[in-house]
C-alpha cells in the first residue's frame, strides 16, 4: 500500500489481523521493510496482531530525499502511518527495532494515539551522555562540514562505513538482508542526525504509555546501559527482557532471540492495547 506524509509518498506492508490490536514497525539505520521490521511484521501478524512496515522518506521505495535519515521527517512518517492504522482500530502501538527504537520511543512520547511501545535491541541515543565524550563534538562539527557527501553504510574489513565494523557487514553485506530497494549508501548528514536525536530524553514523557524494552546482554552497538537508562528514567508502566544474545544483529534474524521478542512483545501488545 502507499500513504502520504509532509507530501512524500511512503510504501508499505499492512498485515490486517482480525480483531486485533495494530502496530506501526520502525527499523535499524538505512533498512528497509523487507529486511528487519518485515521479519518483525510477520512475527507479530502470526502472533495476532495487525502490523505496518513501511519504508521511511529516503530509503527503499518511498519518496524523499535518497539515502539521507530526516529524524523529523521520520516522526512525521509514523504519523501518518498511524492515520493509516486508525481506519482500522484505535487500539495501536508502536514497535521499533535497533534505531527505530529510540525512534519508536520519541513518537510514543509525543503522539497520544500510540498507546503502547516496544523496542527491541534499541539505539536509545542520548546527546547528553554522548557529549561526555571529548570527540563528540568534533565528530558532529565533521558530520556538517561534510552534510551531502555519502558514505557507505557497511564495508567490509573494517573498511570505511557509516555503520562500521565485521558485525554490520555481515547482515547488509550478505544475503541475510538481501533486499532490492535496499542501497549501500547513507549522507553524512544522516550520521549527524543519528548521533543528536535524543530517544533516552523521551523516557520521563511515557507516563501513560506501558514500554517494553527487549535488549541483550552483550550488544556493541545499541548500549544496554542506554536500554537500562531507559527502563529506569520511564515514569509509567514499563517491563524490560534481556535476552543473552551474542552480538546486536542476533536480534534482526537469529533464533531463538527473534522468536522471544516477537512472542514477549505480542503478549505485551495483545495485554496493552
Amino acid at each position: 500500500m502507499t500513504f502520504r506524509a509532509d507530501g512524500v509518498e511512503l510504501v508499505g506492508n499492512l498485515s490486517l489481523a482480525t480483531d486485533a490490536p495494530a502496530v506501526v514497525l520502525t527499523g535499524p539505520f538505512t533498512g528497509v521493510k523487507e529486511q528487519v521490521v518485515g521479519t518483525y511484521a510477520r512475527l507479530l501478524h502470526e502472533r495476532g496482531v495487525t502490523t505496518l512496515a513501511f519504508d521511511h522518506r529516503g530509503f527503499g521505495e518511498s519518496g524523499g530525499r535518497r539515502a539521507h535519515e530526516d529524524s523529523q521527517g521520520k516522526l512525521a512518517d509514523l504519523r501518518a502511518a498511524v492515520e493509516v492504522l486508525a481506519e482500522h482500530t484505535a487500539r495501536i502501538g508502536v514497535v521499533g527495532v535497533c534505531l527505530g527504537g529510540g525512534y519508536a520511543v520519541k513518537a510514543a512520547a509525543t503522539d497520544p494515539r500510540l498507546q503502547a511501545v516496544v523496542g527491541i535491541a534499541g539505539a536509545y541515543n542520548s546527546p547528553a551522555r554522548f557529549s561526555a565524550d571529548p570527540g563528540y563534538r568534533q565528530a558532529i562539527r565533521s558530520f556538517i562540514d561534510r552534510y551531502d557527501e555519502e558514505l557507505p553504510a557497511v564495508a567490509p574489513n573494517n573498511g570505511l562505513a557509516a555503520m562500521a565494523g565485521d558485525e554490520p557487514y555481515a547482515y547488509y553485506g550478505t544475503d541475510r538482508a538481501m533486499a532490492e530497494h535496499w542501497e549501500n549508501r547513507v549522507t553524512y548528514g544522516s550520521l549527524h542526525a543519528m548521533m543528536t536525536l535524543d530517544a533516552l530524553g523521551a523516557a520521563p514523557l511515557l507516563a501513560e504509555t506501558p514500554l517494553l524494552v527487549v535488549h541483550g546482554r552483550n550488544d556493541d552497538y545499541c548500549s544496554p546501559d542506554l536500554a537500562a537508562a531507559l527502563y529506569e528514567e520511564t515514569a509509567g508502566k514499563k517491563e524490560i527482557l534481556w535476552l543473552d544474545a551474542h552480538q546486536h544483529i542476533d536480534l534482526y534474524d537469529v533464533e531463538p532471540y527473534v522468536s522471544r521478542a516477537a512472542d514477549a512483545a505480542a503478549e505485551f501488545l495483545h495485554r496493552e492495547l
